[in-house]
C-alpha cells in the first residue's frame, strides 16, 4: 500500500498524550492552590508559595510531555521532544520506521543517529501508522534516497 505525501506544511501530535499531560498539570495546580490556601496554620506563606510552585513545576514538566510534536515544511522536519528539539533538512532524513510495540517512530538521518519522534504516539495505533505512512512517502519525494 503506497501512501500519498501530504500537502505541506503537515505538523503530527499525539491526542491522548496531550490531553493527559495538560489535563493533569490543571488538576495539579489546581490542587497546589486549593493546598496552599487550606492547609493548617503551621504552614506560613512561604510555605504556601513552595506549595504552588512545586505544583508548577510538575505542570512544566508535563507540558513538556504535551508540546511534542513532528513538522514538515518545505525545508526539512522539525521533531519537538520532551527536552530537545531537532531540524533536519529533506536530504538529511534517510528513513522512518515504527515497529510493532515501539513507543513512538525512529527517524534514521545521514549522520548515522537514529532520533525518536515522540510527537508520533505507537499507543495511538492507526493514527500512528498513518503519520508514519505520511512521514515516509514526504521523504520519498523529498529526500535525497528516492525511491524509483
Amino acid at each position: 500500500m503506497s501512501q500519498t505525501a501530504p500537502p505541506l506544511p503537515v505538523t503530527w501530535r499525539p491526542r491522548r498524550a496531550r490531553i493527559v499531560a495538560y489535563g493533569f498539570a490543571v488538576l495539579i495546580v489546581l490542587g497546589a492552590v486549593v493546598m496552599a490556601i487550606f492547609i493548617a496554620e503551621p504552614f506560613k506563606l512561604p510555605d504556601r508559595v513552595a506549595i504552588v510552585a512545586f505544583g508548577c513545576a510538575v505542570a512544566y514538566v508535563l507540558h513538556l510531555l504535551g508540546r511534542v510534536r513532528v513538522v514538515a515544511d518545505e525545508e526539512g522536519v522539525t521533531i519537538v521532544n520532551a527536552v530537545r528539539t531537532h531540524r533536519y533538512s529533506w536530504p538529511e532524513i534517510l528513513d522512518v520506521t515504527l515497529l510493532v510495540g515501539d513507543p513512538w517512530p525512529r527517524i534514521d538521518v545521514s549522520d548515522g543517529r537514529t532520533i525518536g519522534a515522540m510527537g508520533i504516539q505507537g499507543s495511538e495505533k492507526a493514527r500512528a501508522r498513518q503519520a508514519t505512512a505520511e512521514l515516509e512517502a514526504l521523504i520519498r519525494e523529498r529526500g535525497e534516497a528516492r525511491e524509483e
